[in-house]
């Protein structure tokens, strides 16, 4: 994928210089965490607040089974569609819609709809619908499985499953192959639906690598289930704070942080000098999967030490504190997501419905579509992209230091409650640093 579809862009699309931008983030990140610790000297966030309940009407709608089963038929035949697409369609990508419904409606839009309306994957999951189909007409209850989820696993099976999908997109020999990106749909399902079977709706919470990406993003909606299950609107930050704490979870940030950084990395020019000079394919390979590797590393490492980094508490107690800490990454993640691929989402989608034109090169011209182009909204003013890009990136960060100190504020003694935050502020002003750096100087 290239850096125009992407959106990425550069330092001109800033409308001050990048200098400037990466010194007033960071001022904007150092000034908000003085502010927080003067004036947020308690815990605050409470993922059990009652909130403000929705609309009778919306939820009435929201709950229908009606729509959900609706839901679930459309999206176990849209997945089949596209599996028939991938399999007997077009082998060109700039011809066949699959690798722009995964690479761009699901993994990027469905994440985004998911800031804005909660973990939308878990509604659209085809696995999810097949697994719920066959426990209506078996009579079995889709909470159980034959096998208890080991606890011990938590997020790690999800963590891998994210792996596979950004080697995928970002390291392997050749990203755009519809062929390529048919077989990880199908081992996608083909593991989840087992999953679940043998292990039950566990499977889909703690090891569905798109449903976990879903759910954490769905986080920072407004939108959450109130204590007796209703839909409220409550503070994002405190839906953020209930975030279930388990193994894995510093893998599945690191991995997607570290992934998206990795991509704005390999649009250096001596980046991909270097993976021209690792000869063919398998050398570009494994070059490629080495700096993905070392991205996501660098970002799990750093913040397992900066979480850790604090005194007043034994050694087990701050072994604890990464996966205890790891949600708060999440609003840097949704910054990421957004600066970097906006732009994306927005032209690139176009792009990938004007395709269903023809979906298996038949010489069709389906609902007009061949007769349409993409509008560049975003491309065309860059300078607004570019503003688009440092807010949402600032933002992101500022969140994170908000929901990193209320769960310090309730993890660390009084006496390193300040202190004990240091190495965490530090690291997400370096973040903010690398993160524009990639962004806007790639």
């Amino acid at each position: 994928m290239t850096a125009l579809a992407h959106g990425i862009g550069g330092a001109s699309d800033l409308p001050i210089p990048l200098t400037y931008a990466l010194i007033g983030a960071a001022w904007a990140l150092a000034f908000s965490f003085a502010v927080l610790a003067f004036a947020w000297r308690e815990p605050r966030l409470d993922p059990a607040a009652r909130g403000k309940p929705v609309p009778a009407p919306v939820r009435a709608v929201v709950d229908s089974p009606v729509l959900r089963a609706a839901v679930a038929v459309g999206s176990v035949a849209a997945t089949a569609l596209l599996l028939a697409i991938g399999v007997f369609g077009s082998a060109d990508p700039a011809a066949n819609p699959v690798s722009g419904v995964v690479y761009v409606l699901v993994w990027v839009g469905v994440m985004v709809a998911s800031l804005v309306a909660g973990p939308v994957w878990k509604l659209l999951s085809p696995a999810r619908a097949v697994h719920r189909g066959v426990c209506a007409l078996t009579g079995r209850a889709p909470e159980s499985g034959w096998l208890r989820y080991p606890r011990a696993w938590g997020r790690w099976p999800a963590a891998v499953g994210l792996f596979t999908f950004v080697w995928l997109e970002l390291a392997s020999p050749d990203p755009g192959s519809v062929t390529a990106v048919t077989v990880w749909v199908a081992g996608y399902l083909i593991v989840t639906v087992v999953g679940l079977f043998v292990f039950g709706t566990e499977w889909a919470e703690y090891a569905d690598p798109l449903e976990v990406y879903s759910s954490l993003l769905g986080r920072l909606s407004p939108l959450a289930r109130g204590p007796a299950g209703v839909f409220v609107l409550r503070s994002p930050l405190a839906n953020l704070a209930g975030t279930p704490v388990s193994p894995g979870a510093v893998a599945v940030a690191a991995t997607l942080l570290g992934s998206t950084a990795f991509d704005s990395f390999s649009m250096f020019e001596w980046w991909r000098g270097l993976l021209s000079d690792a000869g063919g394919a398998p050398g570009r390979t494994l070059v490629g999967t080495a700096g993905l590797l070392v991205f996501i590393a660098a970002v799990g490492v750093s913040f397992r030490v900066a979480a850790a980094a604090t005194g007043g508490l034994a050694r087990a107690e701050r072994h604890q504190l990464p996966a205890r800490l790891a949600y708060t990454l999440t609003p840097i993640i949704a910054g990421y997501v957004v600066a970097h691929y906006l732009s994306f989402l927005v032209e690139k989608s176009q792009a990938t419905v004007i395709l269903f034109a023809d979906p298996f090169g038949a010489g069709w011209n389906l609902f007009g579509l061949a007769d349409r182009e993409v509008a560049y909204l975003l491309s065309a003013h860059p300078a607004v992209l570019g503003t688009i890009k440092v807010v949402a990136v600032v933002t992101g960060h500022v969140l994170g230091v908000a929901a990193a100190h209320d769960r310090c504020l309730r993890l660390l003694p009084r006496a390193h409650r300040l202190t004990g935050q240091l190495a965490l502020m530090l690291l997400m002003v370096g973040y903010t640093f690398t993160g524009l750096y990639l962004l806007f100087d790639a």
